[in-house]
């Protein structure tokens, strides 16, 4: 049994407003949780009212409850996981391929399987990406940092990536898009006028009725403050679910009025009259329709609607409902859970950075189109959960291509929604705040939640905005692609460079009565190539780079290592023709000559690779990515010269040789700023 029961459920099912519960049986007709009007669930709040209830469930059998084991359980693997775990199995097959054909024609041409076996190894860990994680770690960390200072949390590191990786995110609409707060948005007269006086009226209703005050009495009191102490309360008739209208019954000038408020088809059945322009006028069956067409629109308009009336009583000591009648219609109270400020401009910039954005919510279809409107979001094919329930999953996945809003989802279709949209190879951002979205928020690509979220929410979340704004999403997603964008650039160069050094101690070792490279001078040069990444993350992103999303994309990472690591190794093949008949080298000379030669070209190419554009003109590198790339030229001349040069195997260089690396380091690095304008034209950056 209940009395004026109503109760917030907006965390399970995302509805606006608090929902009226009976203990009348139901026929749910597609198994909503907004249908059960008869049940009061976990993790929802009574707003006002009182029941006797029996409990039916409990802990994990609860829909609160099958969620939160729903989440232990799930395990959704992210763009970014999939992505590095692609390029390390890439890197794994090249090592493999590449080392076993090295030791074999070594050992077979050399003899000596020690000796093949250690220039293997050495030529593997050459091959490894190692500085991977760490600049992938500074990266991330470098974007976390600055998402803190904008009022960001970033529980998981790898999200930022996700973040400027994402083509499409998913939001709740109440308490995301818009402010969880019920505001009056419109007082108007029956023509849809707006009107003072129907506010003052609807004012001194709420005003003088001394039952609990309920979310839309706080409406109309927060909207504006009136001076209504002329007027004196006489009586109050309650509100009641058989009537559905509250009246309170105040004095002015000795003469008593009655004032309601209500169900607009509860006081249309009470009124008489209606008033316009200052005129009663009589309603009769004809205009009754045109009255509640305002009504009708309002409402279709996405707004909760009541309607107000009034009528002079002769004063008597007490009210009924039995003297509400024969009232005259004044107007219409319009409320609207509202939209954030920051929602239309955040959706327009993400739109512009290639971003779809779609709306996932539990409240029904007319309140979310009309919030959807007014953020400027483009509503296509809205569709409900009652239509997704009965699609199978193809279908689903053709229907996401290009609908734009769902409405009444239960908590699983929206996760069933976002998962369609990965198996159409979209990364997906989901930003939710209540028990309901927590599904989705775990199955998504990153999870973004907010301050005053419930708690599950929260956990479930990678990302949690301290603010209110939205705004703060497009910095997100920004910072995302230049931490991706920096991390590409030490992949495609690393990668890259480590081919080319792969194919050209591949081809020497074919022709050469010796090792190209002795191990130690492998590991030295690895090192040293390795240190002058380590600036990398520092460096600047091109902001064209940033206009789009950017996703693994491991095709383009084997395509670019198969075009610049042969380009690298004609060169190398270059250096070995001039060490070996134009300077006679010994074998300590030559390994001397590639050494430099490898270390100057993979330390310098950076500049290159780091930017679709003309380096150092159209595109600067920072400065201390430029400080550390002369360093470490620096430190490896240096070595050969040196008196420790001869612990690594080294001799020095004449300044002959010296001139020629100069001229083979130019000739290499325009060489490979055309092959790039070229890929940049044929593959893009």
């Amino acid at each position: 049994s209940c009395k004026d029961l109503f109760i917030n459920q907006a965390s399970l099912t995302g509805e606006s407003f608090p929902v009226e519960k009976t203990a009348a049986p139901i026929k749910p007709k597609s198994g909503a949780l907004s249908e059960f009007s008869n049940i009061a669930f976990m993790g929802s709040s009574v707003v006002s009212g009182t029941a006797l209830g029996l409990v039916i469930k409990t802990g994990t059998s609860t829909q609160f409850g099958e969620l939160s084991k729903r989440l232990a359980a799930m395990t959704a693997e992210t763009s970014f996981d999939k992505g590095i775990h692609k390029f390390v199995w890439l890197m794994i097959r090249f090592m493999v391929l590449l080392v076993s054909i090295i030791f074999a024609i070594n050992y077979f041409s050399k003899g000596k399987i020690i000796e093949a076996f250690l220039f293997s190894l050495a030529v593997a860990v050459g091959l490894t990406p190692e500085m991977l994680p760490m600049i992938v770690a500074i990266n991330l960390s470098k974007g976390a940092i600055a998402m803190s200072k904008k009022k960001v949390i970033v529980k998981r590191l790898n999200s930022i990536q996700n973040l400027g990786a994402m083509d499409v995110i998913c939001t709740d609409k109440t308490g995301t898009l818009t402010m969880d707060k019920v505001v009056l948005e419109k007082h108007c007269d029956v023509v849809g006028k707006e009107s003072e006086e129907v506010l003052k009226t609807a004012y001194i209703n709420s005003f003088y009725q001394t039952g609990l005050k309920n979310l839309l009495d706080k409406a109309i009191m927060k909207y504006q403050k009136l001076m209504v102490k002329e007027f004196k309360k006489v009586d109050e008739i309650p509100f009641d679910f058989s009537r559905r209208i509250m009246s309170v019954v105040v004095e002015n000038e000795g003469r008593h009025r009655m004032i309601s408020k209500g169900a607009p088809e509860e006081i249309f059945k009470r009124c008489t009259h209606y008033e316009l322009d200052g005129e009663i006028i009589e309603m009769e069956n004809f205009i009754l329709v045109d009255l509640k067409e305002e009504y009708d629109k309002l409402s279709s308009d996405g707004f909760r609607v009541l309607a107000l009336a009034y009528k002079d009583i002769d004063a008597k000591e007490s009210y009924s409902k039995d003297d509400e009648t024969q009232m005259i219609l004044k107007g219409y109270l319009a409320f609207l859970d509202p939209p954030k400020p920051s929602a239309r401009k955040t959706i327009t910039k993400l739109q512009k950075l290639g971003v779809k954005f779609m709306v996932l919510t539990g409240d029904n279809d007319l309140v979310t189109k009309k919030i959807c409107v007014e953020v400027g979001l483009d509503v296509q094919n809205l569709t409900t959960g009652e239509v997704v329930e009965k699609l199978n999953d193809k279908d689903l996945r053709e229907l996401v291509k290009t609908a734009t809003v769902f409405a009444r989802l239960s908590p699983l279709q929206k996760e069933r929604i976002i998962k369609a949209l990965h198996q159409n190879n979209n990364i997906v951002g989901y930003l939710g705040d209540g028990i309901n979205d927590a599904p989705s928020l775990k199955a998504a690509d990153v999870g973004i939640s907010v301050n005053n979220a419930v708690d599950i929410a929260k956990e479930s979340a990678d990302i949690i905005l301290l603010e209110k704004s939205l705004l703060v999403l497009e910095d997100g997603v920004i910072e995302g692609r230049k931490t991706f964008g920096n991390t590409m650039k030490y992949v495609k160069m690393g990668s890259s460079s480590n081919l080319g050094n792969m194919i050209s101690m591949t081809g020497a070792s074919l022709f050469l009565p010796f090792l190209p490279m002795a191990p130690i001078q492998i590991l030295l040069n690895n090192f040293l190539y390795d240190i002058s990444q380590v600036a990398i993350p520092t460096d600047e992103v091109d902001k064209d780079y940033l206009e789009k999303p950017k996703p693994w994309n491991i095709g383009e990472i084997r395509r670019f290592m198969l075009i610049f690591g042969p380009v690298s190794s004609l060169f190398d093949f270059l250096t070995f023709g001039i060490l070996l008949y134009f300077f006679k080298s010994s074998e300590i000379m030559f390994h001397t000559g590639w050494f430099l030669e490898s270390l100057c070209t993979q330390t310098l190419v950076i500049h290159i690779i780091r930017t679709g554009k003309v380096p150092f003109i159209e595109s600067r590198p920072s400065g201390f990515l430029v400080l550390t790339s002369f360093i470490i030229l620096a430190v490896g001349i240096a070595i050969p010269l040196s008196p420790i040069g001869i612990y690594f195997g080294f001799t020095r260089p004449t300044a002959a040789f010296f001139l020629t690396l100069i001229g083979i380091t130019i000739v290499y690095l325009f060489t490979t700023q055309a092959v790039k304008s070229w890929y940049v034209k044929k593959y893009g950056y």
